[in-house]
């Protein structure tokens, strides 16, 4: 049903894909928008390896969310700021997609929502001060992950 890379020697271990997804903080969120047109966002995540998903925080309404109700098929994109190689001009990206199904819970757990926020600080004072100002406005987006894959990339 889902593809495999077509280049062999550049794809990712099963581990490699895990650890690009629990390192990177944003990636690109990919629903099916209005009339069809694919709808694509930068996002920040959590990957939870344990539960073997991605969460995301939302606002309660808007272009996403609305996609999300229609059709919850969704891939999500993460790639590393990439290395260059001693004397080349060209950039060496990891990247991960993943395709899943989402849907949108507010039965959230304040420790989830800790971990998400310590991938931008480990300042419990602010973590706990952006929770209890935005809770009740924020629902909290669940990917599970049905398929992975992952590569390396030289732009040369």
């Amino acid at each position: 049903m889902f593809r495999d890379v077509t280049r062999a020697k550049q794809k990712l271990t099963e581990e490699e894909c895990r650890e690009l997804l629990g390192n990177e903080k944003r990636g690109v969120l990919s629903v099916l928008g209005d009339e069809g047109y694919p709808y694509g966002l930068p996002i920040n995540f959590y990957y939870s390896e344990k539960e073997n998903r991605i969460y995301f925080h939302s606002g309660k309404k808007g272009h996403k969310l609305d996609s999300i109700a229609k059709h919850d098929k969704v891939s999500f994109c993460v790639y590393d700021e990439g290395y260059r190689k001693e004397g080349h001009w060209s950039l060496n990206i990891r990247s991960v997609i993943v395709f899943g199904r989402i849907k949108a819970t507010e039965n959230w757990s304040r420790e989830m929502m800790v971990e998400f926020c310590k991938k931008f600080t480990d300042d419990m004072a602010y973590i706990e001060s952006e929770i209890r100002q935005y809770a009740d406005n924020t629902i909290v987006l669940e990917l599970e992950i049905e398929h992975m894959t992952g590569k390396i990339v030289n732009e040369a």
